[in-house]
């Protein structure tokens, strides 16, 4: 809303500085700065409300250090990275960009299926929450909205280069200099782009390609996955990319939610992940960087900038009370949405095939308890006597039934996290 009304002041009335919001660079501070300010400030009140309310975690006996210290402690306290999210997104991105719409939808969509989670725990005192199944019916009921939006979404597009000139029929320019709008015999928009390697010619289509790590062309196209059934199978690509949204988007909303079991191990991670998608977002969102990297550039894109501004403001806010001992938890309504967010910015960045490397913390937590759950029911049906690969799962509990303490295990699985971001962000060069 402030980009709008100083855009407005800007060229109604030249006011001084207003020219500063059409960067996208100075409105993803300000949306950063404007979530550090929510949470931290707010934080400390909501903290305080919550336990006025009595909205205090419910711990179970799982026999390790410190847990019992942690009963009582306020929950729900993602809905204040919800609002450190909304609020600067709101107030400082442009609102009809149909990426920053499927951003709100999906922050929403995911807090609202975590709040009702944590509201059955805490005020209908039932400790397993919302069942499993309705918990993955909201999931795959965001993957359908956010693939079919994707997929049929005008506005959602990915910039093609063709090799032969256009017959032109128009041409205007477009400020800049550096390249011209033509519209060719068909009536077709390409852009021609003129670089000291010389001009090449490009236009905005509708694709299922995405980015692939280590791969020479560093593209993938999911309608080819089925080839091999003939001519017509572009026609089954809708089917396939829904499935890979799906699996995406649960995968990793129930990572973040598996990987919240200490205090700031979630909330750390997912801001090391934020800021790795923020920069993957800038580099596919501007045609310069793009074009250097030889990856995809998605036009428009680069407004999700703000947006993954003001997540990482809202996890290193919330990280301030939320770090050993915490002084709140953010229970479902928070892991739930922070991994819904992580998968679906990714998505739309086309940059999902990065996350078993970016989000790998939350690819070993989630491997870890599939591993020890599948191991222990096996052995139990051959031996009849079920063993453990694990001392706990998740990896967290495993190392804490070791001896290490919270804050260890948090901070190196931080380090690990970091690495990950590095490794992610050199893919984009290396193949």
């Amino acid at each position: 809303m402030l980009y709008y009304l100083f855009n407005y002041l800007d060229k109604q009335f030249d006011f001084p500085g207003a020219g500063v919001f059409q960067f996208i660079s100075f409105r993803a501070g300000m949306a950063m700065i404007l979530s550090l300010i929510i949470t931290t400030v707010y934080g400390s009140r909501l903290i305080n409300y919550l336990r006025y309310k009595q909205v205090g975690e419910t711990v179970r006996n799982l026999g390790l250090e410190g847990q019992n210290q942690k009963q009582g402690t306020p929950t729900m306290g993602g809905l204040i990275i919800i609002a450190g999210i909304l609020i600067p997104t709101l107030l400082l991105a442009r609102i009809e960009n149909i990426y920053i719409i499927l951003m709100i939808v999906t922050t929403i969509w995911m807090g609202a299926i975590g709040f009702l989670d944590d509201y059955i725990k805490v005020f209908k005192k039932n400790k397993e929450g919302l069942a499993g199944r309705f918990k993955i019916i909201g999931q795959v009921g965001l993957s359908l909205i956010v693939g079919y939006t994707m997929f049929f979404h005008p506005d959602i597009l990915v910039r093609q280069t063709i090799t032969e000139a256009p017959a032109s029929t128009n041409v205007r320019s477009i400020p800049g200099g550096f390249k011209e709008e033509i519209i060719n015999e068909k009536g077709e928009k390409l852009i021609r782009v003129e670089k000291s390697t010389g001009v090449y010619y490009a236009k905005d289509v509708k694709s299922t390609k995405t980015n692939i790590p280590f791969y020479k062309d560093n593209e993938f196209d999911y309608a080819k996955v089925l080839k091999f059934l003939g001519d017509d199978y572009e026609k089954y690509a809708l089917v396939v990319f829904l499935l890979f949204v799906i699996v995406i988007i649960t995968a990793v909303s129930n990572g973040a939610n598996i990987t919240d079991g200490i205090d700031g191990l979630a909330t750390g991670t997912s801001a090391i992940i934020g800021i790795t998608l923020a920069l993957l977002a800038y580099v596919s969102g501007n045609t310069i960087i793009a074009d250097y990297l030889k990856i995809i550039y998605i036009p428009n894109s680069g407004e999700l900038v703000v947006f993954a501004a003001a997540f990482v403001g809202a996890c290193i806010g919330f990280l301030w009370y939320n770090a050993y001992p915490a002084q709140v938890f953010m229970g479902d309504t928070g892991s739930l949405t922070i991994g819904g967010i992580i998968a679906v910015l990714a998505i739309m960045i086309r940059k999902e095939l990065l996350i078993p490397i970016l989000c790998g913390v939350f690819l070993i937590e989630n491997l870890s308890v599939i591993m020890q759950v599948s191991w222990f029911k096996y052995t139990k049906r051959k031996y009849g006597e079920g063993r453990r690969i694990f001392l706990m799962s998740p990896l967290h509990h495993h190392f804490q039934k070791k001896g290490y303490h919270e804050s260890k295990i948090v901070s190196r699985f931080w380090i690990v996290g970091i690495l990950l971001a590095i490794i992610t962000i050199v893919t984009l060069k290396l193949r």
